[in-house]
């Protein structure tokens, strides 16, 4: 869990104010075949950067936490950070996608966005994000691994 513990250090100097954290979560990989599995949380930030400041840090602690970027849509990496919702903004560019596209389809998204922000009315699909996770048709499991301090 040190590279989530330490994204979340690094997020906290370059963008913003963290105010909540799931726990983290392991699960299988989605969208390719690994072995590995997958740890995964969910933090809320409260930020003065725009939506395009906020990418360019992201990219910054992804590169300083060693990821690689081959081209690959989908692929083990050792850290992937998205912007799931920034406030109620839509935002549909070729470089950047604001809510992101997949989330109503990922339950290892799913499950920790709800735990901490499960009444959350998404701007797009209009319904919370409890209500989308329980309509998620993902069969990927999703376990528990360390509950939020």
């Amino acid at each position: 869990m040190g590279y989530l513990e330490t994204a979340v250090v690094m997020i906290t100097k370059k963008i913003g104010k963290v105010f909540s954290k799931s726990s983290v979560y392991m699960s299988e990989p989605w969208g390719f075949m690994d072995d590995q599995l997958f740890l995964n949380q969910v933090i809320g930030v409260k930020t003065l950067l725009s939506p395009h400041g906020v990418l360019q840090k992201i990219k910054e602690i992804e590169d300083e936490l060693g990821r690689r970027r081959s081209g690959e849509s989908f692929e083990g990496r050792t850290m992937d950070i998205d912007i799931l919702f920034y406030s109620d903004k839509v935002i549909d560019l070729q470089n950047l996608k604001i809510p992101h596209p997949l989330l109503p389809d990922r339950n290892f998204v799913l499950v920790p966005l709800a735990e901490i922000a499960g009444s959350y009315i998404h701007p797009v699909c209009q319904k919370s994000v409890a209500s989308l996770l329980k309509e998620c048709k993902d069969q990927k499991q999703v376990k528990i691994l360390k509950f939020k301090s």
